[in-house]
């Protein structure tokens, strides 16, 4: 049996039905309204359940119903009942390294704390939260560029391997979590917008998730793409940024120098490649700030 609701729970179910395991039933979640209009749209996982000809059902108790001997869980998105773990052993794909970044959102919790590897593992499920004895993991290097999206995709093909692989070969025992466990809380609006009192390092991190965000002449810009650089010697507070007002954007002057719309940061600045104003397309920044001519002491944020 399987459970899984978003895009990424698609590729493991997949890879199981490719590789000939008898997939009893599918759960997924109830349709809803997905863009615009009213109409009601099945879960992707529920939609490619159909186009390969699989069971699938909205409820968790029909799980009780069918002849299975386990669940795989990828991304289901609620609790399962303690009488339904007791009745059918599950195991469930979790795209970090576990006891770090339990909960919500794994694989954006890394990104911003800057880690340098992350991995997805097979567990155990349990009652509590990701809290499951673990009998396989896949290290994966966080690429310093590397994007959401990117990441994501990436630790959905080694998880939907590993799933295969270690359900083939039969699994082991597992082994408990080691270590301090972290929390990855789901993100909130503030935590994808840019505050350019911090560095520009870290600024580039919430860029890379998708949805960074500032103001500017009381309106809302989204940064879609950009780099943190060392600031252009040829801007008066170059060499002294603690007396540069962050946020105060940058054309340099002299040859060889970034130039465009390079923005101060606590920490270097944070050169914009692509933004998207509000109300208007995505358009390459330095586009965007010829546009805006923005005046002397005019800061983003």
């Amino acid at each position: 049996m399987y459970l899984g609701t978003p895009a990424v729970a698609v590729p493991p179910l997949l890879a199981l039905d490719d590789a000939g395991f008898d997939i009893a039933l599918v759960v997924s979640r109830p349709d809803k309204r997905r863009g615009r209009g009213s109409k009601l749209s099945p879960s992707p996982v529920k939609q490619a359940a159909r186009e390969r000809g699989i069971p699938v059902t909205d409820a968790i108790e029909d799980a009780l119903t069918v002849d299975a001997d386990l669940g795989v869980v990828v991304a289901y998105g609620r609790l399962i009942a303690t009488p339904i773990l007791a009745a059918l052993p599950m195991v469930n794909i979790h795209f970090s390294l576990l006891p770090r970044w339990r909960g919500a959102a794994p694989v954006e919790r890394a990104i911003l704390a800057g880690d340098a590897t992350t991995g997805v593992g097979l567990m155990a499920l349990a009652p509590e939260l990701d809290t499951g004895d673990i009998y396989a993991q896949r290290e994966l290097a966080i690429g310093d560029n590397d994007t959401l999206d990117q990441l994501r995709a990436a630790l959905v093909t080694l998880g939907s391997t590993m799933l295969v692989e270690e359900l083939g070969a039969g699994l082991g025992p597992p082994r408990p979590q080691i270590g301090e466990p972290t929390y990855a809380a789901k993100l909130t609006t503030e935590d994808h917008r840019l505050d350019f009192t911090h560095p520009a390092a870290e600024l580039h991190r919430v860029v890379r998730l998708g949805r960074a965000w500032t103001m500017f002449r009381d309106k809302r810009l989204k940064v879609v793409a950009a780099e943190p650089v060392a600031c252009p010697s040829s801007h008066p507070g170059a060499a002294d940024e603690a007396n540069t007002l962050a946020g105060t954007t940058v054309v340099a002057a002299n040859p060889g120098e970034l130039s465009g719309a390079v923005v101060h940061t606590g920490h270097g600045c944070l050169h914009l490649h692509q933004v998207q104003p509000e109300g208007k397309r995505v358009m390459e920044a330095a586009a965007w700030l010829n546009g805006i001519q923005p005046q002397p002491g005019e800061r983003l944020g």
